[in-house]
């Protein structure tokens, strides 16, 4: 590498601050997996109505499993600097939380690769709420996504990262 382009501490800027795909053509090949969670709050009538399945649209979260598989495959297309990946394993996973009229979505996304599968688990939650709240804002328009978070992740170089309580 030129002196000019050596890696800033910020892994896809080089020295001179310009954006750059990170090579990852020497690092080896291991057992990734990335665990993102987030959550949806809605009103008690859409939860409801998500709930026993009576949404007008259909099965809410059938879909939006559906759609967060997707994005998790398709990663590449949507931020600039990741890497084309194909992912050996993606479960996405819903938890009613009935006290606070939410539901919990849960990603988990696996590789045998060189680079970790973070952006895809977190997507993965992303689009799944976006298409919760696609399917009920005719019932629910102030509807909030929040606590998107990488919850775990293991392999490659950096090791385990576990997200503190």
């Amino acid at each position: 590498m030129a002196e000019n382009q050596e890696q800033s501490p910020l892994t896809h800027f080089d020295a001179d601050g310009n954006a750059i795909m990170v090579d990852v053509s020497k690092k080896a090949e291991t057992v990734r997996v990335a665990t993102a969670s987030g959550r949806i709050t809605l009103s008690r009538e859409a939860y409801d109505l998500v709930k026993s399945g009576s949404m007008a649209k259909g099965d809410v979260l059938g879909v939006a499993r559906v759609a967060g598989i997707m994005a998790a495959k398709k990663v590449d297309s949507l931020i600039p600097l990741c890497h084309p990946l194909a992912v050996t394993k993606i479960t996405i996973d819903f938890s009613y939380l009935d006290d606070s009229c939410q539901i919990e979505i849960e990603a988990v996304v696996g590789i045998t690769g060189k680079t970790g599968v973070e952006m895809e688990a977190l997507t993965a939650v992303s689009i799944a709420a976006l298409t919760i709240y696609d399917m009920c804002k005719a019932v629910d328009k102030a509807m909030v996504i929040s606590d998107i978070c990488l919850k775990k992740k293991t392999g490659g170089k950096s090791g385990t990262f576990i997200r503190p309580e």
